[in-house]
């Protein structure tokens, strides 16, 4: 359990932050720009539940999906440097994954094939999906950098989830879209 007393403990004023097993990185470390990335998706899918309170269905998956990004963050602030740990870190496992892969595919029966790019609009709840998304995919990014950077392990689950998010949250904004006028498509060559 967590327990925050005291927000601010002056030990960051120097640059330096501490990942899970008490190790301290510089705060612009690709481990630490990478959790705070996640960090930053949660926040901004947070924004867009305030507009989904209305589609309960999808509110929930949102809801579900913020804790496993806590979850995530979590792993991440844990390398598995294989040395012992005198607790069980928290990871994100396959099921999380199978989870999303559900649920994109429950949304996305729902909905016509593409036939065109989506332009990030459409409804508020819509276009803050699509910043989510946005945000998920430099995560993703930032995560297989420093999954390819030697003796920084990050668990090819984490990588796949933040993958598989990504495309929930285009498949969500097009379902949310669908809910009133559709999705606003890209016209090549339009203001030419």
């Amino acid at each position: 359990m967590v327990v925050l007393n005291r927000i601010y403990t002056r030990t960051g004023d120097q640059g330096t932050t501490a990942l899970a097993s008490g190790e301290r990185r510089p705060k612009h470390d690709l481990r630490i720009e990478t959790y705070g990335t996640v960090d930053e998706t949660n926040a901004c899918i947070g924004m867009a539940r305030l507009h989904t309170a209305a589609l309960p269905e999808l509110d929930g998956m949102l809801a579900r999906i913020q804790n496993d990004l806590f979850d995530l963050g979590a792993d991440l602030a844990t390398p598995d440097t294989g040395e012992p740990l005198p607790y069980e870190p928290l990871r994100i496992v396959e099921s999380q994954v199978e989870r999303l892969e559900r649920e994109i595919d429950q949304l996305n029966a729902a909905l016509a094939p593409l036939r065109s790019f989506v332009l990030p609009g459409g409804t508020p709840a819509a276009a803050a999906l699509h910043l989510a998304r946005t945000v998920c995919r430099r995560a993703e990014r930032l995560c297989t950098a420093l999954a390819e950077k030697p003796g920084e392990p990050v668990s090819a689950a984490a990588v796949k989830y933040l993958n598989r998010l990504s495309d929930f949250l285009f498949v969500a904004s097009r379902w949310v879209n669908a809910q009133g006028d559709g999705d606003v498509l890209w016209v090549p060559g339009k203001t030419r």
